[in-house]
């Protein structure tokens, strides 16, 4: 059995029901090298007072019992209730008994006298079924939160900050991540919980958006008849985020009671579900992140001193989109691919244009604007330059004029122009534009000449956007891209 696989039992509560001493003391005695909670009672009633206080995953329960009998112990298998696994034994087993067992919902059935093997190859193999289930649990509350964990970007304060994800990852220490909202915490924390290689799951918490008086019991469970409206135990997100990673978004908005609760657990590495009167450990690892500054609500009074400590171990601040203009380029063509897909539409290239106008933003709202920038511009078919310019109330930047003479015949069909000088025919030294605007030319100058000018004219008047400056143009983009990469050469 591999080594991850006997760490995660130590988050599961077993109790053992078995009228004879011995057996309670052997079972006892093997099962608890395996899990930090062993419990043995000596009747159903007995056991029943011990449900009552604490949350059992797995009932090791003996049929023949004094009094109700295993098989009649209908509070384990009430539906209304959490369930737990259940294993009977029995001496005196007939097939009536164990249909009737299999009946009720029992997960095995073990005839006496048994090796402890036997009994604990059925433990392994409910414990594993329970751990499934508790890894589902955690898959569905982040059903619709799954991202990539690259985090995009090749600034300096990005490159900067992957490098610290890298280095603090593997480490077991708990990680509070700083940052403006909308900076991409909780990809941050989803990158140091892959990278830690850690075997269980990732689970995240807002805790701004749990009651107060509800996030105890979503940290640490609860057990059944604890508080009003509590008709079956829960188990907590610390035990099912065991041996993996507990994302606490937003840890500045955890009430001060609740803070005192979580520095004991981040100590003892154990939690005690409301209502119970036992702890249980528990291996998790804690990233915490707040767009708050935990050192001034340290000092205010608002946060615990202790539990800021213990929780700023290692620390990763997340710069602001401001600070790293130059991923823009990167982020908007990323997430301009993710929503094409997503909403079914054809994905697009912003020009130079829409990226300039982008960068000369300050984003208040960081990546989360951005993704949002971008999720419009898709759905409204509209560019991010021209969204700008009419949310300013600006009016459209200027076309390039085109003329009847037509550009492209300067770029595209120079021959039939040079043909027309050999000619004697002369060139106007001016392009009739509608009056709009005229680019003019001296009549000494080449064609060759007059139509790189022209080129560069018009792509200057579109701010270097090349795409634009061809459509205006009329030919293909290559075509301008191959024209400027001839006058390099020959400039060279």
């Amino acid at each position: 059995m591999s080594e991850s696989v006997v760490s995660s039992w130590s988050a599961v509560s077993v109790l053992v029901v078995d009228d004879e001493p011995g057996m309670r003391a052997i079972l006892k005695k093997a099962l608890s090298k395996k899990f930090a909670q062993v419990d043995t009672a000596g009747s159903i009633e007995e056991a029943e007072e011990l449900r009552k206080r604490c949350h059992f995953d797995l009932l090791i329960v003996d049929i023949n019992l004094p009094g109700r009998s295993g098989i009649e112990w209908h509070e384990a298998f009430d539906p209304s209730t959490r369930r737990s696994d259940v294993i009977f034994m029995t001496g005196y087993a007939d097939l009536d008994t164990a249909i009737q067992a299999l009946r009720a919902g029992a997960s095995d059935f073990i005839l006496k006298p048994f090796n402890l093997d036997q009994m604990m190859q059925s433990v392994s193999r409910c414990i594993e079924r329970r751990m499934v289930e508790r890894q589902n649990f955690a898959l569905q509350r982040d059903v619709e939160r799954t991202y990539p964990v690259d985090i995009i970007g090749d600034a300096q304060r990005t490159l900067m900050m992957k490098k610290m994800i890298a280095q603090v990852a593997p480490s077991l220490a708990a990680v509070l991540v700083e940052g403006e909202s909308g900076t991409g915490k909780e990809l941050v924390a989803r990158a140091l919980h892959q990278l830690s290689k850690r075997s269980g799951p990732f689970v995240p918490l807002n805790c701004g958006a749990i009651a107060p008086d509800l996030l105890e019991s979503e940290l640490f469970g609860h057990v059944s008849g604890a508080f009003t409206g509590a008709k079956k135990g829960r188990e907590g997100l610390f035990r099912v985020a065991n041996n993996g990673t507990l994302f606490l978004d937003e840890i500045g908005e955890m009430p001060l009671s609740m803070q005192s609760s979580l520095l004991r657990a981040l100590e003892q590495k154990a939690i005690r579900p409301v209502g119970a009167e036992r702890e249980v450990q528990v291996d998790v690892r804690i990233v915490a992140a707040t767009n708050r500054n935990l050192k001034q609500e340290v000092e205010e009074g608002r946060f615990r001193r202790d539990l800021y400590y213990r929780l700023n171990v290692l620390t990763i601040e997340l710069p602001a989109l401001r600070d790293r203009l130059e991923d823009i380029p990167a982020l908007s063509h990323h997430f301009t691919q993710q929503l094409a897909k997503d909403l079914g539409v054809k994905p697009v290239s912003w020009t130079h244009e829409d990226i300039q106008s982008m960068q000369a933003y300050d984003w208040p709202g960081n990546i989360r604007e951005l993704r949002n920038m971008m999720e419009r511009c898709l759905l409204l078919g509209k560019p991010p330059a021209e969204y700008w310019r009419e949310l300013a109330g600006d009016a459209p930047l200027p076309m390039v004029p085109q003329t009847s003479n037509s550009a492209p015949d300067v770029i595209e069909d120079l021959a039939g122009s040079e043909a027309s000088l050999a000619r004697g025919e002369r060139p106007c030294s001016c392009y009739d534009t509608h009056n709009e605007e005229q680019f003019c030319y001296p009549t000494s100058w080449t064609l060759k000449e007059v139509g790189k000018s022209h080129i560069m004219q018009v792509v200057d008047s579109h701010d270097g956007n090349k795409s634009a400056a061809a459509r205006q143009l009329g030919v293909a983009r290559k075509t301008l891209e191959r024209k400027y990469k001839d006058w390099a050469d020959e400039s060279a």
